[in-house]
């Protein structure tokens, strides 16, 4: 008697393989200029700790509370790939507005463009990676594509270093040329991401878009709510490097430092993947958040700048932990992927609103009360969510029960 032949499942097909690249080609092109930014505003432009508070905040609230109308709007004509491709665009062109900005109000419109056009594509981005993969293999999916994000950030910052020596710290040529990959990743997106017809995801009938916030289950409406709590706590990236510079790191070291976080990021991500495959997301992610509150802890305690050396990798642990493993996490709480978008939109949104006061929050403790009480107040908000996740928090049933 013949044995049945299954068929092969790829766990990453080519359009997360081409998403990777687009989403490497795109963090260079951003990591070139994030860690400058800062640098940029306080030095060049002479803005203070509450204004970049401020200008992040609004970035990063921005992005966030488009991700859910973008989210709803693809789910609701069934198309991904074309807020996908808009978003990436809109990201490129921010680059190019920085390097015209001599006020720190028009950078404050070049990142809201940049952080619009992220709005735009992120939920997009993410249901169409969901589509383009069996269930079993999403953790795998996610965590390659984190991965090779992760990695783009990496050489973003590289390039940046070199190209300061090269240009002998003008900031502006290097936010022209940032531009450059980011175009290239657009090209690479319309040229081979395929978008699959719905009737292959959906079946043959196409259903009518109907949402309701009481429909969503309720695993992931308590991890929102988590999340919520963890964001305010989790001001912008931009803090630590400035904290890195007020440890008495220039910029190359301050820099040098971010590659490093990076590069444990892209490593973490994609063996994070894996192993949430096979054990659940639940325990990563609480490790991943432990983790943060630790490194939060230490980055207000510490009076020596070589635990910079030590605390930016551990922070890119954190991420590798997190930033996968959620999306895989939220996607086998939803019973179905054609309302996908709206469920990662109303993640970003939740934590997206809490963006602007956690960046303002901290401004505010940097300026008035220390440099170190940023990073106390964030690590005890982590420290909570950790604790609330891990002890009131379900573990998600097994991708076959689900679908």
């Amino acid at each position: 008697m013949e044995e049945e032949i299954k068929p092969v499942i790829k766990p990453i097909t080519r359009n997360v393989v081409v998403m990777g690249f687009v989403s490497l080609f795109n963090d260079i092109s951003s990591e070139m200029i994030y860690p400058i930014v800062p640098i940029f505003l306080k030095s060049v432009l002479g803005a203070p700790a509450t204004v970049i508070g401020l200008i992040e905040g609004i970035a990063e609230s921005t992005a966030s509370i488009m991700k859910i109308f973008s989210g709803w709007f693809s789910d609701k004509i069934q198309k991904r790939k074309i807020f996908v491709t808009i978003g990436y665009s809109l990201s490129g062109i921010s680059k190019v507005l920085i390097g015209l900005a001599n006020t720190w109000p028009f950078v404050l419109f070049a990142r809201f463009i940049d952080r619009f056009g992220k709005g735009t594509r992120t939920a997009a981005r993410d249901s169409l990676i969901l589509e383009s993969v069996a269930p079993e293999h999403r953790g795998k999916a996610f965590g390659f594509h984190r991965s090779m994000d992760g990695l783009g950030a990496v050489f973003g910052p590289l390039l940046a270093l070199w190209l300061i020596v090269i240009f002998k710290d003008n900031y502006r040529s290097i936010f022209f040329w940032a531009a450059v990959p980011s175009l290239i990743g657009v090209l690479l997106l319309i040229a081979f991401v395929k978008e699959k017809k719905k009737t292959e995801v959906l079946g043959e009938t196409k259903p009518i878009f109907k949402f309701k916030w009481s429909e969503l289950d309720g695993t992931f409406k308590f991890f929102v709510f988590i999340n919520i709590i963890f964001a305010i706590g989790n001001s912008s990236d931009a803090f630590l490097i400035l904290r890195a510079q007020s440890l008495g790191l220039g910029v190359t070291l301050t820099v040098a430092s971010y590659v490093l976080y990076n590069l444990t990021r892209s490593a973490t991500s994609y063996p994070a993947g894996i192993i949430s495959d096979k054990i659940g997301p639940r325990k990563i992610l609480f490790v991943g958040f432990a983790l943060f509150a630790i490194v939060y802890f230490l980055f207000g305690f510490i009076s020596n700048s070589l635990w910079v050396w030590f605390l930016f990798p551990l922070y890119g642990v954190y991420m590798g932990l997190t930033d996968g493993i959620s999306k895989a996490y939220i996607a086998q709480t939803l019973s179905s992927p054609e309302k996908s978008g709206t469920a990662y939109g109303i993640y970003y949104a939740a934590i997206g609103i809490c963006a602007l006061s956690a960046s303002l929050i901290a401004g505010f403790l940097w300026k008035y009360v220390s440099v170190s009480a940023p990073f106390y107040f964030g690590a005890v908000m982590a420290a909570l969510a950790a604790i609330l996740f891990i002890v009131f928090s379900k573990t998600v049933p097994k991708i076959s029960q689900v679908n």
